[in-house]
């Protein structure tokens, strides 16, 4: 039979194993794209646009393809920000004594979230033949902002969800609205974990490559409009990786470079914030008390004007 020591040393194993795995696959992955990338990055190839051959070993660089992966990123973040943050609010606020309900709904966003990116791809360009549409950047940044929803959602809620309940009491007791308490009590606490998770968001925006396939096209040009298609790095690197020419390939992989560092430097952000956020302890009592201090003044205020009111119609 085996003992409790025997099987930890056996959990111990499988921990150390998974982590070596881990640790050594990604050693790999930046190894080879340093290893490759890095010769061939010059400040050139950051500055400018292909030029004509460029996929052919000619000169050139891939600002458009930079410039296309912000515009696309941070269109996205923005339009899934502004669906993302009334619904985390009101599931947290609105349904906050229907579990089942919030059960079933986040059940269905993490089905959502789990759902390959190439498919929201395949569903943008269904409703792109459909309406007659070309690809274009506004085509890509609603597919992209499709596919980052439920994860920015999910991001909020997990956030919102460590918001003391006894906020949200207070301010129903003392007469605030669920508006009131979802934007001026509940949000204003988790400010800086808001901005992470749409960081966070951002970064898994701007790395996709599967849901802008068939939606975004790819252009050698800066995009002026929305209606123009536009590059993206992760497409870049792919069609740089489709080339025959050993010297296109490997800047394939300095694209892929510096995808990484703009990647790692959203994560390094998110982190910077979390941590601060983290080092402010919050102190429930004086929130409440701060909060209960703040309504009772709100509604003595209100009385001593009725009162005032009563007397002169008198």
């Amino acid at each position: 039979m085996m003992t409790k020591k025997t099987e930890e040393n056996i959990f111990k194993v499988l921990m150390v194993l998974s982590t070596s795995i881990i640790i050594c696959g990604f050693l790999l992955i930046m190894g080879s794209v340093l290893i490759k990338g890095l010769p061939t990055l010059s400040i050139e190839m950051l500055t400018e646009v292909p030029q004509g051959g460029y996929y052919f070993g000619k000169g050139g660089g891939i600002l458009n393809a930079i410039v296309g992966s912000l515009y696309l990123s941070l269109g996205a973040t923005f339009l899934a920000f502004i669906v993302a943050l009334p619904v985390s609010l009101f599931m947290n606020v609105y349904l906050i004594n229907k579990n089942k309900l919030l059960n079933v709904i986040r059940y269905l966003l993490d089905l959502l979230w789990g759902v390959p990116s190439i498919v929201y791809g395949a569903f943008g360009f269904i409703i792109m033949v459909y309406f007659g549409l070309r690809t274009s950047l506004l085509a890509g940044i609603i597919t992209v902002a499709l596919f980052v929803i439920p994860i920015m959602i999910r991001a909020m809620d997990e956030v919102f969800k460590t918001v003391p309940r006894g906020l949200i009491e207070v301010a129903f007791s003392l007469g605030s609205t669920k508006s009131e308490t979802a934007f001026k009590v509940f949000f204003k606490q988790v400010i800086p974990s808001v901005v992470t998770a749409v960081l966070l968001s951002f970064g898994r925006a701007i790395g996709d490559a599967a849901s802008i396939l068939f939606t975004t096209g790819y252009t050698d040009s800066i995009p002026t409009s929305l209606l123009e298609p536009t590059a993206t790095l992760p497409l870049a690197v792919f069609f740089q990786l489709s080339s025959p020419i050993p010297e296109v390939q490997n800047r394939a992989y300095a694209s892929a470079l510096v995808l990484i560092l703009i990647i790692l430097i959203i994560s390094l952000l998110a982190r910077i914030i979390s941590n601060k956020n983290n080092l402010k302890k919050f102190n429930i009592k004086n929130a409440v008390n701060k909060r209960f201090i703040y309504y009772k003044n709100i509604r003595n205020n209100y009385n001593l004007s009725y009162k005032k009111r009563r007397k002169s119609q008198q």
